[in-house]
Formats: C-alpha cells, sequence, structure tokens
C-alpha cells in the first residue's frame, strides 16, 4: 500500500498513526463507506461485493481505534452484523456496536446479541413496542430509551457514556440524517475499482440536503487500483455548536 498524500509508504502502525482521532472531549463522528467508481453503495444489495483487501485492512484499523460503531438496524440486519473483534487499541475490549432502530425490531438471537464480547447498545424510543425492547434487554443488550432518534440525542447518549471516538458504518440513511443535521466531522471513502450500474443507491440519502458540507481532503491511499480517501469537514472541530 503507497500513500498518495502524504508520503511514503504505509505499514500497520503507520495505518494507526494515519487514521488517528483527533483529541476531543465530545463525540467525533467518522463515517466510512465503499464505493463503486460510478457510485453504488453495494452490489446485489450488500457491501462486501465492494471490499478490496486494502478496504478490509482499513476497516480493522478503523474499528481497533473507535470506542463505538455506530450503525443503522437495516444495515446490521442486511450485513449479518455481529460485535467488534478486535479490542480499541489502549484497551482489552472491542468496541461496543451501538444499533439506532425506532422499532427495536431486532432478532435476539442475531450475532449481534449472541456472538459478541460486549453487549450490544440498542438506541430507540419509548415509541418502540415494550415487547421488543424487553426481549433485546433479556438477550444481553444495553437498551437505551431515548425521546428521539435524532443525531444529536444520539450523540448525546454517546458522549454521556464516554464513547467520543465513534465510528458510524452506515446505512445511507443513518448517513444521511448526520449529513443533514452537519455532524459528519470526517469521511473515510473507499472507491472501489469497480463499475457496478444497478439501482444501488448513494453512501447518503435523505435529509433536506441543506448546503453543501464543505470538507477537506486530509489522507489518500492506494492498492491495487482502490482509493482510500479520508476527508476532514473544514474548519476546527471544537467550533461545531
Amino acid at each position: 500500500m503507497d500513500r498518495i498524500w502524504p508520503l511514503p509508504a504505509v505499514d500497520d502502525p503507520a495505518l494507526v498513526d494515519h487514521y488517528a482521532y483527533p483529541d476531543v472531549d465530545a463525540p467525533y463522528v467518522r463515517v466510512n463507506f465503499v464505493s463503486s467508481l460510478d457510485g453504488a453503495v453495494s452490489v446485489d444489495g450488500l457491501s462486501g461485493g465492494l471490499g478490496t483487501d486494502a478496504d478490509k485492512r482499513v476497516f480493522g484499523v478503523l474499528r481497533q481505534l473507535a470506542q463505538v460503531v455506530l450503525v443503522g438496524a437495516g444495515t446490521a440486519r442486511a450485513e449479518g452484523y455481529r460485535g467488534a473483534r478486535r479490542p480499541t487499541i489502549g484497551t482489552d475490549t472491542p468496541p461496543p456496536v451501538a444499533v439506532v432502530t425506532g422499532s427495536a425490531d431486532l432478532d435476539p438471537e442475531a450475532g449481534l446479541f449472541t456472538d459478541t464480547q460486549v453487549p450490544t447498545i440498542v438506541l430507540t424510543t419509548a415509541g418502540a413496542p415494550r415487547a421488543h425492547r424487553d426481549r433485546l434487554a433479556a438477550a444481553g443488550a444495553d437498551v437505551a430509551v431515548l425521546d428521539d432518534l435524532s443525531p444529536a440525542a444520539l450523540l448525546a447518549e454517546l458522549g454521556r457514556r464516554r464513547l467520543n471516538r465513534v465510528l458510524c458504518e452506515g446505512g445511507p440513511s443513518l448517513h444521511g440524517a448526520l449529513v443533514d443535521h452537519d455532524a459528519v466531522d470526517e469521511l473515510c471513502l473507499t472507491l472501489s475499482p469497480l463499475l457496478a450500474a444497478g439501482d444501488a443507491g448513494r453512501i447518503a440519502v435523505g435529509g433536506t440536503g441543506g448546503a453543501p458540507r464543505p470538507m477537506a481532503l486530509v489522507g489518500a491511499l492506494h492498492e491495487e487500483g482502490a482509493l482510500l480517501l479520508r476527508y476532514r469537514r473544514s474548519g476546527d472541530v471544537q467550533d461545531r455548536d
């Protein structure tokens, strides 16, 4: 793997340095996605068809650097999520997966709850059926009942738990909501060397759109045709409301 910017070549320790989070005392949201060259976010409904060895390597590093993995329920179901495996760097335990779900309609027998070293956090509201919430709690989930599932409410709950290094892995609707609320501090985007066509969606959908958010390129890697780009929001993240 070679570094396009800044130089030179990258080994695993250098990858950790390349993707290190800034030192912040409030949730910092990094979003990670893979896309085809023509913008498809999935192949046959799954992101796995777009993955490369380089993307998988960076995926693992990003999880090791994170304090929590944030994901929408639809993506967790479709991709067959389970608990993270490798410990967060500097600790003995992996980051918890935090699933955003308005219905709390998740399978308690899924790997999120049966194949994890730390309890999965379920972020939901009182509008979710009590039976669903109780069933997940009985399966070992850490069920958090919030007033709503706005990005502000989600990040406030993660901040209360001191889970400030946030890694959002999608899906596009959750990413779109974060963009709409100007809550994305960083985007890590892998461009897979494929043309997919079809009717696959974008990496962010929904919301009102609003003015485009300026981002600054702070890193670019390449390996076997794949580009691994890292963008950070322009301006000082500490100034965010």
